[in-house]
């Protein structure tokens, strides 16, 4: 493990500068980088400067964006040291997180043993999931402990992609018989017409971002496989009306476009041994002019309501292109 200490300005004028030194050269090259990308991050998001010299990384800057650079770099070399590769998302969680690892509260279940320290890592067939901001983390937590959770903040901060990701998990890990995913088919203020094609056909344009969030974490075939087996399911709201989902993980994307009517009918689908995942942003509703967006009646009418968590994110926790992040604060800005 790498040791931060603090060496002592060679001159009144020389900056200080803190000494981080690695035992394994390799392990530190593939912590450099490529052409040392992952230290020009850190630098560029710390205003530090990080110097190579040998087994050891000197970083002069302000003694807390020096303190933060050195708990990064631990973070990102313990990573290594455990066998895991270190990619530019991973960076990214750390400079967000300030390189804290894990953490959490005591509690006894079994699915929440990642929260008890350690990297919160939530496990698929394909790749672990890691949260990259705090927000993340403590909706991950708050979906595991939940058993009716929302997410609810602007595109591209993770809130479906971690949902479907806690579903795969708790499906594979037998706490769940079935995943089932739903999101309103209402079209984003344009017209779409007629569609050509079979039911399938025509609802699946609308239900592709689910689709592809499954794909990347369960091999094509055994996705084909359970789908064909019903065990997972991606299917329009309106198709849940009259049914109870027992022993499952479902999640309901797009809340937003929900209308109060289809919000109530879904949420009390909730059946015995089931979870149930409520994410929207309530900027983006394409509902008719005048109609109340579900989202935001359930909101009002069940924040206080005991066992059901709330989780909010901002433009902060956009892990898309840092552009995205950009165009959502000038959107709020402007209204």
């Amino acid at each position: 493990m790498a040791i931060g200490a603090l060496t002592p300005p060679q001159a009144e004028t020389a900056p200080q500068e803190v000494l981080i030194e690695f035992s394994d050269n390799r392990l530190l090259v593939d912590l450099c980088g490529e052409y040392d990308r992952n230290l020009a991050e850190i630098e560029r998001k710390l205003s530090v400067q990080i110097l190579r010299r040998g087994n050891q990384l000197a970083i002069m800057g302000e003694a807390p964006a020096q303190a933060q650079a050195v708990a990064v770099l631990n973070a990102l070399y313990q990573r290594l040291e455990s066998g895991r590769t270190v990619e530019a998302g991973d960076v990214d969680r750390e400079l967000r997180m300030g390189g804290a690892e894990g953490g959490g509260s005591g509690d006894d279940g079994a699915q929440l043993e990642m929260f008890k320290g350690g990297p919160i890592e939530i496990k698929t067939r394909k790749k672990l999931v890691e949260p990259r901001t705090d927000a993340q983390k403590a909706y991950v937590k708050s979906l595991f402990e939940n058993e009716l959770a929302f997410g609810i903040g602007p595109a591209g901060t993770g809130k479906t992609y971690l949902a479907v990701a806690v579903g795969v998990s708790m499906f594979i890990g037998g706490h769940v018989d079935r995943i089932i995913l739903s999101r309103p088919a209402v079209e984003a203020g344009e017209k779409l017409g007629y569609l050509p094609g079979d039911m399938k056909e025509k609802v699946d344009p609308y239900m592709q971002p689910l689709y592809d969030a499954l794909n990347d974490f369960l091999p094509g075939k055994q996705l084909a496989k359970l789908m064909e087996e019903k065990r997972i399911e991606i299917a329009p709201l309106a198709f849940m009306r009259g049914r109870t989902l027992s022993n499952a993980f479902v999640v309901l994307d797009e809340a937003q476009n929900a209308t109060t009517m289809q919000m109530k009918m879904f949420l009390t689908r909730l059946g015995e041994g089931s979870r149930m995942v409520i994410t929207g942003d309530r900027s983006q509703v394409d509902l008719p002019r005048g109609m109340p967006s579900g989202l935001v009646d359930a909101e009002r009418l069940l924040s206080s309501v005991s066992g059901i968590g709330f989780n909010y994110f901002t433009s902060k926790d956009v892990v898309r292109h840092p552009l995205v992040a950009a165009i959502i604060e000038a959107y709020e800005a402007d209204t």
